[in-house]
C-alpha cells in the first residue's frame, strides 16, 4: 500500500509529525509495535517526574520540622504511587490514541517496522511503501559488561517503575541523568541507595564546580556515592544481590562487595535500530547505531528522515519535538531550517533541579574563549532563603569580547524554569547586561539574576 508519508515509531517528533501531515488531507501510515507516546510517554519524562513528585513530598513530610510543621510517621505507599503514576500514563496515552483516531487521512499499525528498500517497508503482513519515511524508534537501556548481569534479576529504567515494594538497599550502576533521579526518589521513599560510577565525577558533561555541589547535596540525603569505580561482577546471594566494585585510588585498585536488595542498570541508551533494515535500505549509521543524519535531519538516502533520540545528539523530548519543527517547516512551509547551531536548554530532576543551556565553562575554555564567569550561592537569594531551600548555586558563562551568554547553569529548586530566561536572552542575542538593570518580581528565584548578573568578571 502507497502512503504520502511513513512515520516509524510515534515518539515526541513522530506523533506531531504524524498528525500535521494528516491534517493536510496526507494519507499517512504510523508504525508502532508498542504503546502510543514513545518513551517520554510510557517510560520517560511522563512517568518518572509524576513519581519524582511523590518523592518531593516525602521528603517534605519527613522534614516538617524544618518549617515549623509537626507530622506523624512519614511512611510511602508504594503501590499507590504508582498508581499515580499508571493514571498519569493513561492519560497522555489516551490522549494520543484519540488524536489518532480523530484524523481520517492516517492509519495506524501496530506492529513492528522494518525496511525492505529505500522507500518500503514491512509492517506485519503488509508492504507500504512512501516517497517520504520518517524514522523515530528512539533508543532502549543499554547494558554495562558486568560480568553475571544475565544471572541476576536487575532493574532498568522502565522495570523500576513498577516495584510494589520499596527497596531496602538499591545498588544504582551509572551516576548519569536516570541514577540520580531515581537514586533521590527511592532515598527519600525510604531506600538505603548506593551509586557506583566509572568517571571521578558525576555528570560527565557538567563542569566540575557544579556536579560537586550536586553530590555534596545528595549526599546529605544519605546517598553513599563510589566514583573512579567499575561494577566487575555481579552474582545472586539467596535473595540479595552480590556487586563486586573496583574502585581507582592513588594509593591503587581497592574491591569490595556491595550487598543490595535490588540492581538498577542505568549505564547510557543505546539506539533501537538493530532490527530496523537499514541496511536494506542503504541508510548509514554510525558504530553504536545511531542514523546518521545532515543538518536538516535528512538520511544519506533522499526522502529518509531521522528524528528524536535515534540519531543521537541530545536525547531530550523538546530536541525530538523541535526535529519535528524543523522538518515540517522545511518540507511545508518552504522554510530552510537547521540544527546547526540550535540552543539546547535541558534539566536533570533531581532535587534541586540541574536547569542548563548552553555550553559549560570547560567546553568554552576547550574552544579557546576568553570568558568572564558569574556565580553566586543560593543562600544570596531572598526566595531561596525564605523557603529554607538553599542549596545549590547559579553559574553565568560570558563571552568576554561580546557579552554574549554562551551557557548557564541554575543548580535550584526550580532550576529548569528558571534557566529559561537565559535561553530566551541568548535566542535574542542580547548581552547578559541587558538583565543588570532588569526588574524581577520580589520574592522569586529569578531575583536572584540581580547578585548572578553583578558577580560576572573575567578569568584567566
Amino acid at each position: 500500500m502507497r502512503f504520502d508519508a511513513i512515520v516509524i515509531g510515534s515518539g515526541q517528533g513522530g506523533n506531531p509529525l504524524a498528525y500535521a501531515l494528516a491534517d493536510l488531507g496526507q494519507t499517512v501510515a504510523l508504525v508502532e509495535k508498542g504503546p502510543l507516546g514513545g518513551t517520554c510517554v510510557n517510560t520517560g519524562c511522563t512517568p518518572t517526574k509524576t513519581m519524582v513528585a511523590s518523592g518531593q513530598v516525602a521528603y517534605y513530610a519527613r522534614n516538617a520540622e524544618r518549617w515549623g510543621v509537626r507530622t506523624g510517621n512519614v511512611t510511602v505507599d508504594l503501590p499507590a504511587v504508582v498508581a499515580r503514576k499508571n493514571k498519569m500514563v493513561e492519560l497522555f496515552r489516551g490522549g494520543n490514541e484519540k488524536r489518532v483516531r480523530d484524523r481520517k487521512t492516517l492509519r495506524l499499525y501496530r506492529t513492528h517496522a522494518r525496511f525492505t528498500g529505500p522507500h518500503s517497508i514491512q509492517a506485519g503482513d503488509e508492504v507500504l511503501e512512501s516517497d517520504r519515511i520518517f524514522i523515530d524508534t528512539g533508543t532502549r537501556p543499554g547494558l554495562p559488561p558486568l560480568a553475571g548481569l544475565d544471572s541476576v534479576s536487575y532493574l532498568d529504567n522502565a522495570s523500576i517503575m513498577e516495584l510494589s515494594a520499596i527497596p531496602d538497599h538499591l545498588l544504582v550502576t551509572g551516576g548519569g541523568y536516570v541514577g540520580l533521579e531515581f537514586g533521590q526518589m527511592f532515598r527519600r521513599f525510604g531506600s538505603a541507595v548506593t551509586v557506583v560510577h566509572r568517571a571521578p565525577l558525576l555528570l560527565a558533561r557538567e563542569d566540575e564546580d557544579v556536579a560537586r555541589e550536586l553530590q555534596k547535596i545528595l549526599e546529605s540525603e544519605g546517598i553513599r556515592f563510589l566514583v573512579s569505580s567499575t561494577a566487575v561482577q555481579v552474582r545472586q546471594d539467596g535473595s540479595r544481590i552480590a556487586l563486586t566494585v573496583e574502585t581507582r585510588t592513588e594509593e591503587g585498585t581497592r574491591t569490595e562487595t556491595l550487598t543490595g536488595s535490588h540492581l538498577l542498570v542505568a549505564t547510557g541508551r543505546r539506539p533501537d535500530t538493530g532490527d530496523l533494515g537499514l541496511d536494506r535500505a542503504g541508510i548509514e549509521a554510525d558504530e553504536h547505531g545511531y542514523v546518521k543524519v545532515n543538518d536538516r535531519l535528512e538520511t544519506n538516502v533522499p526522502g529518509v528522515w531521522a528524528i528524536g533520540d535515534v540519531k543521537g545528539g541530545p536525547a531530550f523530548t523538546h530536541i525530538s519535538y523541535n526535529d519535528y519543527q524543523i522538518i515540517y517547516g522545511n518540507l511545508v512551509e518552504k522554510k530552510n531550517l537547521s540544527i546547526k547551531n540550535r540552543i539546547v536548554p535541558y534539566s536533570m530532576f533531581t532535587d534541586p533541579q540541574l536547569g542548563r543551556v548552553g555550553i559549560t565553562e570547560q567546553q568554552a575554555r576547550d574552544a579557546g574563549r576568553k570568558l568572564k564567569i558569574g556565580k553566586i550561592p543560593m543562600t544570596q537569594v531572598s526566595r531561596a532563603l525564605e523557603r529554607d531551600e538553599t542549596a545549590g548555586l547559579m553559574k553565568l558563562v560570558v563571552d568576554a569580547a561580546t557579552d554574549k551568554v554562551l551557557g548557564a547553569a541554575i543548580l535550584c529548586s526550580e532550576g529548569g524554569e528558571v534557566v529559561q530566561i537565559l535561553h530566551t536572552l541568548m535566542l535574542a542575542d542580547q548581552p547578559y547586561t541587558l538583565l543588570k538593570g532588569a526588574i524581577y518580581i520580589h520574592p522569586t528565584l529569578a531575583e536572584g539574576f540581580f547578585a548572578l548578573m553583578e558577580s560576572v568578571k573575567p578569568v584567566d
